[in-house]
């Protein structure tokens, strides 16, 4: 996995990167109550804003991560938000993407890394 300094997990799945918020994210959202995934077939860039979370304490964008086609969207997200905050690091994760280049990867943070700049 690698993390992004937005809170945001990648987790390559072939050729596919699946993106989701942190643990740390979803505990300081606070408990969501809607989250608006983009369409299937969106082409974005990376740091597009693509998903829009809203809980009792905020709303925050999601940006895009790399460059790329959204191919999937967590559906259950739309009927039952509040799994942002049961599951964010597996069972939420909010699109997959085919990305155009996965070199911009690399750039992104280490587990290690993700801890030690969020203590």
């Amino acid at each position: 996995m690698k993390f992004t300094e937005e809170h945001e997990w990648l987790r390559e799945e072939g050729d596919l990167i699946v993106v989701g918020i942190t643990e740390h994210a979803a505990t300081q959202l606070g408990d969501v109550v809607f989250v608006e995934l983009p369409d299937v077939g969106t082409t974005v860039s990376r740091d597009d804003e693509i998903v829009v979370i809203e809980s009792v304490k905020a709303a925050s964008d999601i940006l895009a991560p790399l460059d790329g086609e959204i191919v999937e969207v967590n559906e259950t997200l739309g009927d039952e938000p509040s799994k942002v905050n049961d599951d964010p690091m597996e069972g939420a994760w909010f699109f997959k993407m085919k990305a155009s280049d996965l070199s911009p990867m690399d750039d992104y943070m280490d587990e290690a890394a993700y801890k030690k700049m969020i203590d």
